[in-house]
């Protein structure tokens, strides 16, 4: 009798808390007592943004600038990949991929679907709406939301994991 491969999930984060309990909240509900046969294959995805689309700058001195700036995204990369292997630890999964690659973040996420062959996406939710995208923060409105994009790109499930507001 053949055995049916293991289906693989792909988790998006970045620096945000949103994604880490995205994270948490996939380990606890997917991957709780299972460390012995987990029912997916996990790969963690950080899109790290590059330095000239951080910067965007096409001038004199932006040459100076891109070296300090990629430096800086490569620490917050670090931090990213170690926080997200922390949470895993604390969960007791030990099996898993962690991924860092540099650019858009919805592409990257949508591209690392494709290249694992994933049967779901699980994303954070920051929360923007349409209004408070277009009125509050003039970069969302241009980029637009990462789990919003992915929800219509992505080839396979795409979960977006809310995190609760707290009350004050």
């Amino acid at each position: 009798m053949a055995t049916a491969e293991t289906q693989t999930m792909v988790v998006g984060i970045d620096d945000s808390e949103h994604s880490m309990y995205a994270l948490q909240w996939t380990l606890d509900h997917f991957f709780a007592n299972s460390t012995v046969n987990p029912p997916f294959k996990l790969v963690i995805v950080h899109a790290k943004p590059s330095p000239s689309s951080v910067v965007g700058l096409a001038g004199p001195g932006a040459a100076e600038v891109l070296p300090y700036v990629d430096s800086d995204l490569k620490k917050i990369a670090a931090r990213v990949v170690e926080k997200a292997k922390e949470i895993c630890s604390s969960k007791s999964v030990h099996v898993f991929v962690v991924e860092v690659v540099e650019g858009d973040a919805r592409n990257i996420l949508c591209e690392a679907v494709e290249k694992h062959h994933a049967s779901i996406l699980v994303v954070g939710s920051h929360g923007y709406g349409a209004i408070k995208s277009c009125n509050e923060d003039s970069n969302l409105a241009v980029l637009g939301s990462v789990s919003d994009y992915c929800a219509h790109h992505a080839h396979c499930t795409v979960m977006i994991v809310k995190r609760p507001k707290t009350k004050h």
